[in-house]
C-alpha cells in the first residue's frame, strides 16, 4: 500500500499502534504498554488523593506568554501559535498555566482549602526532534494549589517518586534547590549578571543574550567552558531571606524523614519564570544527555501573573511519558502483554454469519472479549485469524450446527473440541475462559 508522501505524519510526531512498531513515524511501544503506564500513573496519584483535571489543548496565547514568561525559550521559540479572527491561540506547551487558569476561572478555591489535581495528556513544542524530545509529546503531573507549607512541597515530591518507584526504576537522582521568595530572584539576578559581565565575550551567543534577559538560564548550560566560568559564581542559596531559608530547610528535613534521597544543586533553576522557593528535577542515566525524567517546583506568583489580585501558593511537577518509556525499556521492564481474545466466532455461510453477529453481542454483554470474521473468509482463514489474535477459544458454527443448535468450541491451546448447546454457550465460555495476563 502507498501513501502520498506529503500526507505522512508531521516530523516530531508519531502514531501509537496496537502492535510494537519499527516503521518511521510510529512509536516503538504498542498502545497496550501506553495504557499500562497511564493506568499505573493514575493509580499511584489517586492513592495520594489527587483528582484528575482535563484542560483544552487550545489555550489563549497570552495565558502561556504571561504564565510561562515572555523571555523563556518556550514562548520565544517553541510555541505553535496562530490567529483566527481576533483571537490568538496556542497549542499548549505545558499544563501548569492552564491548570492555574482553570483553578481561578472556576473558583476551585471554594471547593476546599487545598486542591490536589493531576493531569495526563498531549503538549506541543516546536522542538528539534530527537530521542525523548518531540513536537507532540505527552505529559503527566500534579499541582497542589492553596498550600504554602513545606509539607506540600514534600507531598508533591513524594508523589512523583512514588510513580517511578511503582515501575521499579533504579539509579534515579533527585536534584533539589531553592529560588527563594519574590525578593530573592531579582537580587540574585543582579549579582549573577555582575559576576558574568566581565566574561561576556567568553560566553556563547545564546548565553550572551540570556545575560541581558534571563541570566539564570545560563546556569543550565551544558557548555564545558561556561560550566568552568560558573564554578565561582554566586550561589542563590546565599541570597535567601530567613523565611525562605527556613522553608527550604524544612523541605529537606521532610524528605529525609520520608526516606527520599536527594542532592543539592545550586545550578538547578529550571526554565520557567513562575518558579519560587523549592525547585527539583528527577534524572535517569538511561536517558543520555537529556537526562530529566520529571521536574517541578513552587510557583506562588503565577496567579498574579494571570491577573489575580493576590498570590496563590502552589507547587507541582510535570513529567514526560515518552521519557518514562525510554527508561523502562532501558531497564527491560516487563510490560503486560496484550491479553488477546477470549472468543473468536468462526461462521460458515451467511446464516451462520448472521447468528455470529448476534451471538458476539450477547457474549460481549457477558463481559467476554469477542471478535468475528467480517470478510466472509474460509474456515481455514478464519481459524488462522483466531490464532493470530490469540483467541482462547474458537466457536465454530455452520449450517449443521445451526440445525442442531450446537456450536463446536475448540480450545486453541490444546486443540480439544466440545459440542455445546447454544443456550449453554455463554455459561460454558464464562466457566472455562481463563484470560491471558
Amino acid at each position: 500500500m502507498s501513501l502520498d508522501p506529503t500526507l505522512r505524519n508531521i516530523r516530531g510526531t508519531f502514531d501509537i499502534l496496537p502492535q510494537a512498531a519499527a516503521s518511521e513515524g510510529a512509536h516503538e511501544v504498542p498502545s497496550c504498554a501506553w495504557q499500562h503506564v497511564e493506568q499505573v500513573i493514575r493509580e499511584v496519584l489517586e492513592r495520594f488523593n489527587f483528582r484528575e483535571i482535563r484542560t483544552p489543548i487550545l489555550e489563549p496565547t497570552p495565558l502561556i506568554a504571561r504564565g510561562v514568561g515572555q523571555l523563556t525559550d518556550i514562548v520565544a521559540k517553541e510555541m505553535f501559535a496562530f490567529r483566527r479572527g481576533e483571537t490568538d491561540y496556542v497549542l499548549r506547551p505545558e499544563l501548569t498555566a492552564p491548570v492555574m487558569r482553570a483553578y481561578l476561572q472556576h473558583r476551585l478555591d471554594q471547593q476546599g482549602s487545598v486542591q490536589k489535581l493531576y493531569y495526563l495528556g498531549p503538549c506541543f513544542r516546536a522542538e528539534n526532534p530527537q530521542k525523548g524530545r518531540y513536537r507532540q509529546f505527552h505529559q503527566f503531573g500534579v499541582e497542589v494549589i492553596g498550600a504554602e507549607t513545606p509539607e506540600a512541597d514534600a507531598e508533591v515530591i513524594a508523589a512523583m517518586m512514588a510513580v517511578y518507584e511503582a515501575f521499579g526504576l533504579r539509579k534515579l537522582r533527585l536534584r533539589l534547590n531553592a529560588l527563594g521568595d519574590a525578593d530573592t530572584r531579582p537580587r540574585y539576578k543582579a549579582a549573577l549578571q555582575a559576576y558574568l559581565e566581565p566574561y561576556a565575550e567568553q560566553l556563547s551567543a545564546i548565553s550572551r543574550k540570556r545575560l541581558e534577559t534571563n541570566p539564570l538560564r545560563i546556569l543550565d548550560t551544558k557548555d564545558a567552558r561556561e560550566r568552568r566560568l560558573l564554578e565561582n559564581a554566586p550561589r542563590i542559596l546565599d541570597f535567601l531571606s530567613p523565611s525562605a531559608r527556613a522553608h527550604y530547610e524544612a523541605v529537606k528535613a521532610h524528605l529525609q524523614e520520608l526516606g527520599i534521597a536527594f542532592v543539592e544543586d545550586p545550578f538547578l533553576v529550571r526554565g520557567l519564570d513562575y518558579y519560587t522557593h523549592t525547585t527539583f528535577e528527577l534524572e535517569s542515566p538511561d536517558l543520555g544527555a537529556q537526562s530529566a525524567l520529571a521536574g517541578g517546583g513552587r510557583y506562588d506568583l503565577l496567579a498574579q501573573e494571570l491577573g489575580h489580585e493576590a498570590a496563590v501558593p502552589a507547587i507541582g511537577f510535570a513529567a514526560g511519558i515518552e521519557r518514562l518509556l525510554i527508561a523502562l525499556q532501558a531497564q527491560h521492564y516487563a510490560f503486560p502483554e496484550d491479553p488477546g481474545l477470549d472468543v473468536f466466532l468462526v461462521a460458515l455461510g451467511q446464516n451462520a454469519a448472521r447468528w455470529s453477529l448476534c451471538q458476539a453481542q450477547q457474549l460481549r454483554r457477558e463481559g467476554l472479549r469477542v471478535d468475528l470474521d467480517l470478510k466472509g473468509r474460509s474456515m481455514k482463514a478464519q481459524m488462522r485469524e483466531a490464532n493470530r489474535q490469540q483467541a482462547r477459544y474458537a466457536v465454530i458454527v455452520g449450517e449443521e450446527e445451526l440445525l442442531r443448535k450446537q456450536a463446536r468450541v475448540r480450545d486453541m491451546r490444546t486443540g480439544q473440541q466440545h459440542d455445546v448447546a447454544f443456550d449453554e454457550l455463554s455459561d460454558f465460555l464464562k466457566g472455562t475462559v481463563v484470560r491471558l495476563t
